[in-house]
């Protein structure tokens, strides 16, 4: 049983993401493949070419994000059987059918206009304004209803191509399921499985054969900065991205669990690219009861893996809880550049802000090294500062480290402070090199180096972040013992050595 969900999936602005495109798209028959392949393997620059954008539009649990899923070839989509699981409009590249396009994935349109169904609502009348050709979706195995009847009559306000689909149709007769959505008036309905992928190809080969096929795709990468916004439920993270982008980009409602995806939202800034991506609340394990919301938090946790910078979002009148630390120990052990962002520090008084700063040094000692920003996501004061930081982070953990300077600071430092001995002998440490970036990786070369105690090690750490300037940005310090040639080989003695020992010998008291 298809259904809604949100999709996490790729580049979110039409404007910006139009123009890259997934090269090697293929079809459902053999002989097809060739022909796509040389439409999409070939690699040029046209900057004129657009991307055809294709709307799936349709009410609640009709398998919108089924076919999401089958049309991108990924699982980015949370898939339920529970109506109304897709809020935000979600984008991604269309992989099944004769070229390349974006597909845009909708909350359902139920007909009401307050609370979350009108903020969804709006959302889906956005993807249709963006769109190119809408795909309205009707469930076979329910039959026609009032709601399809509205959503038919809102379409038909936009000068748009329309392909009527109606999905959940495996088993039925194609005549049979198609008969009574005539009705809707949108043209000659089409039977599918999004499921399965039952006649999805064709589908889309029709859809697609009113666009200009082109011979050269230009594939250039636009994702630019990916920055993820992580917090417990309800601290600001939808409104702070909204902010960013300078519109209604994501559903933000005050209530918690608003979010239940992780939403790519792409968009540039003075001439810099960002990928925004807006997670799902984390709250503690005991009071996480829905199966949904398990998905969300495994959403949020693979998020902070494919982000560039991490942004952590406290709110400012609960102060910081211990949700608030896992999270950032999450964010730190995964080794990503990190900023964060106390959210709603308007209206707070002097004792109240007082109060927080005191928190975050008592509470954040590991994290002294992360710049703090003050900020009112709904009013927009400090947003401009979070993003100067994220910026200054990615360029502190992408930084290149030279050998010859690491290592010079390691000799000062050994000078200064020697590591302590251990088992009577100092370890020692020779060279250090540039390991790996983002996160800042340094290793660092010696003899009995799996003797250095933490504490050395976090001395080194704030070294080599204090010289070459990583603020923001986590270190991590490897060491590597070389590995000695006369190991397991046995001392022999001379002569006199053999004499001197047995003489010594005379002396030792025997039991």
């Amino acid at each position: 049983m298809s259904n809604e969900s949100e999709t996490g999936s790729g580049p979110e602005s039409v404007a910006e993401a139009s123009a890259k495109a997934e090269s090697g798209s293929e079809s459902e028959a053999d002989d097809k493949a060739e022909s796509e392949s040389e439409a999409t393997e070939e690699v040029d620059s046209y900057p004129d070419y657009m991307l055809p954008v294709i709307a799936l539009v349709g009410r609640p649990n009709v398998g919108k994000s089924t076919l999401f899923n089958t049309l991108t070839r990924s699982r980015d989509a949370l898939v339920a059987d529970q109506p109304g699981l897709t809020r935000d409009r979600q984008y991604g590249f269309g992989q099944l059918g004769l070229m390349p396009y974006l597909v845009i994935d909708t909350g359902g349109l139920s007909g009401d206009t307050d609370g979350l169904d009108g903020l969804m609502a709006q959302q889906t009348q956005r993807a249709i304004e963006e769109a190119d050709y809408i795909v309205f979706m009707v469930d076979g195995r329910e039959g026609l209803s009032s709601t399809d009847h509205q959503v038919a009559q809102l379409l038909r306000r936009y000068d748009k191509p329309i392909q009527l689909v109606v999905n959940k149709s495996e088993g039925l007769d194609p005549d049979v399921a198609n008969s009574e959505f005539y009705a809707l008036g949108v043209g000659q309905p089409a039977s599918i499985s999004s499921a399965h992928g039952h006649n999805v190809g064709p589908l889309m080969d029709e859809v697609l054969s009113i666009f200009p096929l082109p011979s050269k795709v230009k594939t250039s990468d636009l994702q630019g900065i990916k920055v993820a916004i992580i917090g417990r439920p309800n601290v600001g993270k939808s409104t702070l991205v909204n902010r960013l982008v300078g519109e209604e980009r994501v559903v933000a409602f005050d209530k918690p669990g608003t979010t239940r995806d992780s939403v790519y939202v792409p968009f540039e800034r003075d001439g810099t690219k960002y990928t925004l991506i807006d997670t799902a609340g984390v709250r503690r394990r005991s009071k996480v009861d829905e199966t949904i919301e398990k998905f969300s938090i495994v959403k949020t946790l693979q998020a902070i893996d494919k982000a560039d910078v991490v942004v952590c979002m406290l709110e400012a009148r609960e102060g910081v809880t211990e949700q608030d630390v896992r999270l950032l120990g999450m964010a730190l052990h995964r080794g990503r550049a990190l900023t964060l962002a106390i959210n709603k520090w308007d209206g707070l008084t002097n004792y109240q802000r007082d109060t927080v700063r005191r928190e975050l040094e008592l509470k954040l000692p590991f994290a002294t090294f992360i710049d703090s920003h003050f900020i009112s996501a709904l009013h927009g004061s400090g947003v401009t500062d979070v993003l100067a930081s994220v910026i200054s982070c990615h360029a502190a953990a992408t930084k290149e480290l030279p050998t010859p300077e690491l290592t010079r600071l390691l000799e000062e430092c050994v000078q200064a402070h020697p590591p302590p001995a251990s088992r009577g002998r100092r370890p020692k440490l020779r060279y250090a090199h540039q390991g790996g970036r983002n996160p800042q990786v340094i290793v660092i070369h010696g003899n009995m180096t799996n003797y250095i105690a933490d504490t050395y090690r976090r001395f080194l750490e704030n070294r080599f972040r204090k010289r070459f300037k990583l603020h923001g940005a986590p270190v991590k310090i490897e060491f590597k013992s070389g590995k000695n040639p006369f190991e397991g080989r046995k001392n022999k003695l001379t002569d006199r050595q053999k004499t001197r020992k047995k003489r010594l010998m005379k002396f030792v008291k025997r039991k």
